[in-house]
């Protein structure tokens, strides 16, 4: 019955948008920039993002996983999510989806 009720609503227009910059490998590695949305909405995400990626190069195995978090919980957030990796779109890593390999 809940998922009928969430499957008619109409998709809402973000509440905020937020970029994830890769600073280099000298800690710390992350910041969050904020071009839109409330503070008090932006703040905390901003915190939980950096809380999870702090010390972890996009490299590292555990970025991956951390990454999938902050993911979800921006669209839990409804927030725009935008990454800068500092590398060129080909060489970038996948956004969510798992690789694989044949």
């Amino acid at each position: 019955m809940v998922d009928e009720i969430e499957e008619q609503e109409e998709p809402q227009p973000p509440r905020g948008h937020v970029r994830v910059v890769y600073l280099g490998p000298v800690a710390p590695h992350w910041e969050v920039q904020s071009t839109y949305g409330e503070a008090s909405l932006i703040d905390p995400f901003r915190d939980r993002t950096i809380a999870r990626l702090t010390l972890l190069p996009p490299h590292d195995p555990q970025f991956r996983r951390n990454r999938e978090r902050v993911v979800r919980d921006a669209e839990r957030e409804n927030l725009e999510l935008e990454w800068d990796l500092g590398l060129p779109e080909e060489e970038a890593p996948p956004a969510t989806e798992a690789a694989t390999t044949v």
